[in-house]
């Protein structure tokens, strides 16, 4: 008679090795987590320190001051943020408004309209547009956008002089190089890094969603709106934070085309600067006073940033709490 040995089961009790190891890992990306915060906390302390004999010498008028003159003729220099701080939100809205539609589209048209043969060749089209060196574009845009752009520009102002604030808006334009032309550099950097994201976002969408749209008769494009358009809301917004992100701070490219300028006019077709770019022209001229109000424009554009970002992390838990059925 053959004995019947009990059946082994492997224990599911938790193996001491797996728990340490588990322990270590929660550590671990708590530890990188923390460390990226007192980076940032770093940055943000030194940088304010350099900058505290500019942010002391004007006082709040550093950011509502137009005039930007470290060498008067008489008096005492004149540190005002207010110009620069304008050319970089008017620059990189410019970029945002041509590159956000134009990078959706081709996420979408990559992911849901082409032949699977053109999507390996689209995505290194876009991959080896983002690895273009920030200088080069600025070269180009300088040497070949700008001359062709004037004609355009003038063409354009000539079509709307005559229109009540879009007169203003597109008014004359002396060169190309101007706060449009800067827009447009940005439109084309940013494009590469929105579409990458909105494309990987855009693939997490559930096969099931889609196919269930489709089959209750919704048009492709009804489907998108419905079903890809609500599942990515919040990867898109993202995206775009990035493609802010990259613009706001952008510096040879912009410094290269946007012309130089100190000014505050509602002309898109005029020269101004950002404060990136002012940064990048002026600091090694600089001494002192001079020096630390460089430095005080890049913790001002630390902080719009910050407050973009914390703006935009509002508006999405808003949205993906109405998607909800709840109460933002």
């Amino acid at each position: 008679m053959t004995e019947n040995k009990p059946e082994t089961r492997p224990s599911l009790a938790p193996q001491k090795g797996g728990l340490l190891a588990d322990r270590a890992f929660s550590w671990w990306t708590l530890g990188t987590g923390l460390l990226v915060l007192g980076i940032l906390a770093l940055i943000l302390i030194t940088t304010v320190r350099e900058a505290w004999p500019a942010f002391v010498e004007m006082g709040f008028r550093y950011v509502t001051e137009r005039t930007w003159d470290p060498n008067p003729a008489e008096g005492a220099p004149i540190f005002g943020a207010l110009s620069f701080m304008y050319g970089t939100a008017v620059t990189s809205l410019i970029a945002l408004l041509i590159a956000v539609p134009v990078s959706i589209g081709i996420a979408l048209f990559i992911t849901e309209l082409a032949p699977r043969r053109l999507r390996g060749s689209a995505i290194t089209v876009i991959d080896l547009l983002a690895a273009v060196p920030s200088v080069v574009f600025g070269l180009w845009g300088v040497l070949v956008l700008a001359p062709i752009l004037v004609d355009f520009y003038r063409g354009v102002h000539n079509v709307f002089s005559g229109v009540p604030v879009l007169g203003t808006i597109f008014g004359e334009a002396a060169s190309g190089r101007n706060f449009m032309t800067a827009g447009l550099i940005l439109a084309i950097m940013v494009t590469p890094i929105i579409t990458s994201i909105c494309r990987e976002v855009f693939g997490t969408v559930p096969q099931a969603d889609k196919d269930a749209a489709l089959a209750l008769g919704a048009t492709r494009w009804e489907m998108i709106r419905g079903a890809v358009f609500p599942h990515s809301f919040g990867g898109i917004t993202g995206a775009v934070m990035l493609g802010l992100g990259r613009a706001m701070g952008e510096t040879i490219a912009v410094a290269l085309v946007v012309g130089g300028s100190t000014n505050l006019s509602a002309n898109l077709f005029e020269p101004g600067n950002t404060m990136a770019a002012v940064i990048v022209q002026q600091f090694g001229e600089s001494t002192g006073t001079y020096t630390a109000a460089l430095i005080g424009l890049g913790v001002v554009l630390f902080g719009m940033t910050v407050l973009i970002n914390l703006a935009a992390q509002r508006i999405v838990r808003r949205a993906e709490a109405r998607m909800r059925g709840g109460v933002a």
